[in-house]
């Protein structure tokens, strides 16, 4: 009978607040910060320091290369999210659900911003192109290529009508969006352009690079084209092409190079983000205080210019004095009546530099200004901090900082606690308290270099080895350190508990193996009890160690030494009882089964072995990672393994068998430890992404088998997906200058899209043969029986079972679908667009289509006989049901725009004119009743007279 097993299955990720790959950025509102945590986003509340959302992509596309690389934040609820595999997926922040995904580019997405409106979106790559991307309709409009190195930077001018782009290339190109072709190249440049910005008026663009200086230029809009640039010039002169004009540049105080330039919301704050700890914040002067600053230095020139003459005459002799003054009073008078140039010094002024602890990975000003300050600035660090600062006209300040929800460095070791409900996590610095449920962090205590930690049985209390050679005595409850006590020589590298729940044992390298015992002391002249542990005994080794193991009965100790050897002893004698040999490099970690009956050790040399403790000898060894094996620990009450390495891999064994039962991806960087849960049923494993990641156990089934070929399969996909995508192509194969090109890719999802249409249009092909020749046997005998449907179709028409092959494909991937359509297949689906178009519901997706696929076979169409009456049936209904739906939302646009000024010119307008007409109704009814009475008080008298 063959073994099922039960799957493992990611289920929760936390620890990490800001990852160093992406940007920081606000919402439109100003109360929350979108900030990337490795391949999701989290949405923190900034006042109150909570992450309120997670946005998570689905778990079926989780991989290694899916991180965050780049945020981009919508005018709307709406966020942008640019991953290292190329997509780009469009969140809305409200509900923290995925709109739409964005196939089109081949590398890690490095650049992203929206339009004012918030309809259209630019992305730039690591493949050196620029997509623009239709938000509302959830499809790619076209790819922009001729950058000839990595684009770092894009950004809408002109109203979105125009993109500017920056790259590694050195050079800044200026698109035009209507026409897409590039309409300018500017240089100037002397090394890689990283960032760029314009402010809110759309007056100014500044670059940034790793030159010394930040280079200006003047944006020439439709409505100044006739005003003259900076002042002076004449812009008849200039080319009518050109949108960007050079207007200087401004030395920068640090010499690191620039990361990332942004304006403020008001336009009135330039910040400059270099490579380092610093941020330089800009005052941008409005035209009154520049033209006032630009007199100001004619003033002192023309002051300077005097004196200097003054002094020559003094020192020529009283013979020139009159000549010079003739001279002098000329100048004077043509610089007092020159009108003033304002240049870039004039505009941008240096206000403040904000140094933080660490160095800055992005930095985001908050829509909002605050109270009684010129703006604020969210920054975060590289150590998963974020903090925020206020700025002012005299400093800046630290306002708060949001750190307690992750450690600030590598996570070192794991431990839970004997019911589960606690897990504690090492750093450099810091000891934290989890839930491992919820993921919340409960409690921080400072700490030294943690190497490894243990919960004692009880739950109240932890145990950490640190690098310096102390154990800490960590109060889990109170989040106190109650003592750190010195244990050994050198680092304490392992520390397990004793099964017998009376004590613990430590490692080192200073060559000792320490047993310790539990006690409650209490000291003099106090009332209350403490806990304090104490040695009982030493076992002196002959290298340093590395990790320690005890056997579950107690009776076994097992210590891997620097030799790469692990030595087995006696615990109650110390006695020698056994040597592993076999391990090339030393072993790094090691666990012994719940029986007792094996023992598995992991080494340096990506192998793990399975050894018998009885004899020793070694049951199978396992190449298990493509590096160092850095933790392995058995199931509870079974002969399952897990192992971690710095392959980023968490891997599932069986040690009877032999066998590789999972491999779960999720990791960013190398795993450092693991912990098992007592039942099973979840184990953690912290990384050097500063992320713990929880894997569940479901009631999934599965078999070895079924495993090994769907890891075959992948491998296949994968090897297809690279062949798919070229990322760096050949010299030779570089785009020509200002191409324009499709914005999607091809995938593996759309050609099995491809292959599910030319399927399904060979059926219904088919199903049309065998209805004709039904139709023509019942006109021939009426008797015949009635005509069974294939049931594959699922009781729909040849032409809508086609159409039901369009219902799962992404807006986004039609493009490529259609483009891998043979000429043939093609013309079929033409023959059925004009059925389809009757639908009101689907007219936008076949104009879609019959647009698409005359583009593409536009010139085989135009020789094929067979194609002209499809071509003048579509052409006689095509406009005719487009026309129509442009009326109909006409309308409706009309009606929104008309009801929009009602509410803005009168907010009451509406409720104004259903007042008046309730008024209306009840004078129409007091006057119906008037006459009823009147008509009344008529019969009256008649009945007297």
């Amino acid at each position: 009978m063959v073994k099922a097993y039960l799957r493992y299955e990611p289920a929760a990720s936390f620890g990490v607040i800001a990852s160093v790959d992406s940007n920081i950025a606000y919402d439109s509102s100003g109360k929350h910060l979108f900030s990337p945590a490795l391949e999701k986003i989290g949405v923190w509340h900034v006042r109150q320091g909570i992450c309120t959302k997670t946005l998570t992509p689905s778990s079926s596309s989780r991989a290694p290369s899916l991180v965050v690389t780049s945020i981009a934040s919508s005018p709307s609820s709406l966020i942008a999210g640019g991953y290292g595999d190329g997509s780009v997926r469009i969140w809305d922040s409200d509900n923290g659900m995925c709109e739409t995904t964005l196939n089109g580019h081949k590398g890690a997405v490095t650049a992203l911003r929206y339009n004012k409106a918030g309809s259209l979106l630019a992305s730039g790559s690591k493949d050196n192109d620029v997509i623009l991307w239709d938000v509302v309709g959830e499809t790619g409009l076209f790819r922009l290529r001729g950058h000839r190195g990595q684009v770092t930077d894009v950004v809408f001018v002109s109203s979105g009508k125009k993109l500017v782009s920056s790259s590694k290339d050195k050079f800044l190109r200026v698109w035009d969006l209507d026409t897409q072709h590039c309409m300018q190249i500017v240089g100037g440049h002397h090394s890689e352009i990283w960032s760029l910005d314009i402010d809110s008026d759309e007056r100014y663009l500044v670059t940034g690079s790793a030159d010394k200086e930040l280079r200006f230029y003047v944006i020439k809009n439709e409505y100044v084209e006739g005003e003259s640039v900076n002042g002076g010039g004449d812009s008849s002169v200039q080319n009518k092409w050109e949108v960007l004009n050079y207007f200087g540049e401004i030395q920068r105080q640090s010499q690191d190079r620039v990361s990332t330039v942004q304006f403020n919301k008001s336009g009135n704050l330039l910040a400059c983000q270099v490579a380092g700890k610093t941020i330089e914040i800009y005052r941008v002067l409005d035209d009154s205080e520049a033209k006032h600053k630009a007199k100001r230095r004619l003033k002192r020139k023309k002051e300077k210019k005097h004196g200097k003459e003054a002094s020559e005459g003094i020192e020529n002799g009283d013979k020139n004095i009159e000549n010079k003054g003739e001279s002098s009073s000329m100048t004077h008078g043509h610089i007092e009546t020159m009108k003033p140039t304002v240049i870039v010094a004039d505009v941008f002024k240096l206000l403040h530099t904000i140094r933080a602890s660490k160095k800055i990975c992005s930095f985001s000003f908050c829509p909002i200004t605050p109270k009684n300050s010129l703006a604020s600035v969210a920054l975060s660090l590289n150590n998963n901090l974020v903090e925020f600062y206020s700025i002012e006209r005299e400093d800046t300040k630290k306002t708060l900082a949001i750190d307690l929800q992750g450690h600030r460095s590598d996570i070192r070791s794991l431990a839970l606690s004997s019911d589960n409900n606690y897990l504690m996590s090492t750093s450099h610095n810091a000891v934290k308290i989890w839930n491992p449920s919820t993921g919340s962090c409960l409690r921080t205590v400072e700490s030294g270099y943690g190497l490894c930690c243990l919960i004692l049985p009880s739950n109240k209390y932890g145990l950490v080895g640190t690098k310096d050679g102390t154990i800490e005595i960590i109060d889990i409850r109170s989040g106190t350190r109650l003592e750190a006590m010195e244990a050994h020589g050198g680092p304490v590298r392992s520390i397990a508990a004793m099964p017998d729940k009376n004590g613990f044992v430590t490692g080192s390298e200073d060559h000792d193996v320490k047993f310790w015992a539990y006690q409650i002391k209490q000291k003099p002249g106090q009332v209350a009890k403490e806990f304090a542990v104490s040695n009982v005994s030493t076992m002196k080794m002959n290298d340093d160690v590395v990790v320690i193991a005890i056997s579950p009965d107690a009776k076994y100790i097992a210590v891997a030494l620097l030799d790469s050897t692990v030595k087995v002893h006696f615990v109650d004698t110390f006695k020698f009882f056994l040597s592993l040999y076999g391990h090339k490099l030393p072993v790094l970690c090691m666990d012994i089964s719940s029986d007792g009956d094996l023992i598995v050790t992991g080494s340096a040399d990506k192998n793990i072995k399975i050894w018998g403790l009885d004899f020793g000898d070694c049951h199978k060894s396992i190449f298990a990672h493509a590096d160092s094996v850095m933790a392995v620990q058995f199931v509870p009450r079974t002969h399952y393994v897990f192992s971690v390495g710095k392959d980023r891999l968490v891997k599932y064994w069986d040690a009877d068998k032999f066998e590789l039962l999972l491999t779960l991806e999720g990791h960013h960087a190398y795993i450092s430890c693991l912990a098992v849960s007592n039942r099973g049923d979840f184990i953690m494993t912290g990384s050097c992404d500063r992320s713990i990641r929880r894997w569940d156990r479901t009631e999934e089934q599965f078999f070895i088998e079924e495993e090994k070929e769907k890891r075959l399969e992948e491998m296949f996909d994968a090897d297809l997906d690279n062949a798919f995508e070229n990322k760096y192509p050949p010299r030779e194969e570089i785009p020509e200058e200002g191409a324009v090109a499709l914005a999607g890719k091809k995938t593996q999802e759309t050609l099995t899209a491809t292959d599910l249409i030319i399927e399904r249009l060979d059926i219904a092909e088919a199903e049309k043969k065998r209805i004709a020749e039904h139709q023509e046997e019942k006109n021939i005998n009426r008797n015949i029986a009635v005509f069974q449907a294939n049931p594959l179709m699922n009781g729909l028409s040849p032409s809508d079972y086609i159409l039901s092959a369009f219902a799962d494909i992404h807006s986004n991937d039609l493009e490529q679908t259609l483009l891998a359509l043979p000429f043939s297949d093609a013309l079929k689906l033409l023959s059925h667009l004009n059925e389809w178009l009757s639908y009101s519901d689907k007219v936008e997706l076949v104009c879609r289509i019959g647009t698409l696929l005359l583009q593409t076979h536009y010139s085989q169409l135009l020789a094929t006989p067979a194609a002209r009456p499809v071509l003048t049936a579509l052409n006689d209904i095509f406009y005719e049901r487009v026309q129509g739906w442009k009326d109909i939302v006409g309308f409706n646009l009309a009606a929104m725009d008309q009801i929009q000024h009602m509410m803005a010119s009168r907010s009451d307008a509406l409720f104004h004119d259903a007042r008046s007409k309730l008024l209306e109704v009840r004078a129409r009814q007091s006057k119906r009743l008037e006459e009823r009475s009147d008509t009344g008080e008529v019969k009256r008298k008649k009945k007297k007279t």
